[in-house]
């Protein structure tokens, strides 16, 4: 498929066998949106293991220093109702919540955060939950006793990264409005986090490869210690 002169002028700019460093990246990205609205900035990471295993599966949290751009609507199911309103859930509940996303088809939110104790009724909707990635998680932070603290962590910038079966991983670190810096800040807690989560079955170069791009822009690649 041929691309636009948008895409093309902004390609031009991007040297293809280089690999930038994470600043150059970031500095590049900004300049080769090629739309007009404020476009995400996102990451590719293609990983040198295989997650078919269940000691190379990659999933967890980062807290992005500067959020990523995208506000969150968090669903508090909790008896602690008190706390996760005044930490800022969007919507309380716990049983009523429930009934009112079977009863209405209701999903006007991103993610679910919930006490311990409210997991067996959420574990009956999970053929309802599951498919959408709605489902909580002790392993990233969305079942806990620490409601208020959960709820605030995700408002600051807390985002999920998951490793497909391809062993690809995708995550929105900001918007092209974000400063150089802010972006950096973003990028390097997460490929740090990553080095540290490196699974000890992985040989050799951990990264396979990876690239920051825009909405609908091209691909940047970049290095990182730690690769």
């Amino acid at each position: 498929m041929k691309k636009g002169k948008k895409y093309q002028a902004a390609a031009a700019k991007v040297d293809a066998t280089k690999l930038y460093t994470v600043e150059e990246a970031c500095a590049l990205v900004k300049e080769t949106s090629t739309v007009k609205f404020d476009a995400t900035v996102d990451v590719s990471f293609r990983l040198n293991i295989d997650p078919k295993y269940a000691d190379q599966q990659l999933r967890g949290t980062v807290v992005l220093p500067h959020g990523n751009g995208k506000t969150k609507k968090i669903l508090a199911i909790t008896h602690k109702q008190d706390e996760a309103k005044a930490a800022g859930a969007d919507f309380v509940g716990d049983k009523d919540m429930l009934e009112k996303i079977q009863r209405e088809n209701w999903f006007d939110f991103d993610v679910i955060v919930a006490t311990p104790d409210m997991m067996g009724e959420l574990g009956k909707m999970g053929r309802i939950l599951g498919p959408k990635g709605l489902m909580p998680n002790p392993k990233t932070g969305t079942v806990t006793m620490n409601i208020a603290q959960a709820i605030k962590e995700i408002k600051l910038g807390k985002v999920e990264y998951r490793l497909d079966k391809d062993a690809n991983m995708h995550l929105t670190i900001g918007r092209v409005s974000f400063s150089t810096k802010d972006l950096v800040d973003n990028l390097e807690a997460l490929t740090s986090t990553l080095v540290k989560v490196r699974p000890a079955a992985a040989k050799g170069s951990f990264i396979k490869n990876a690239v920051v791009h825009t909405t609908m822009g091209p691909s940047i690649k970049f290095t990182f210690e730690g690769m």
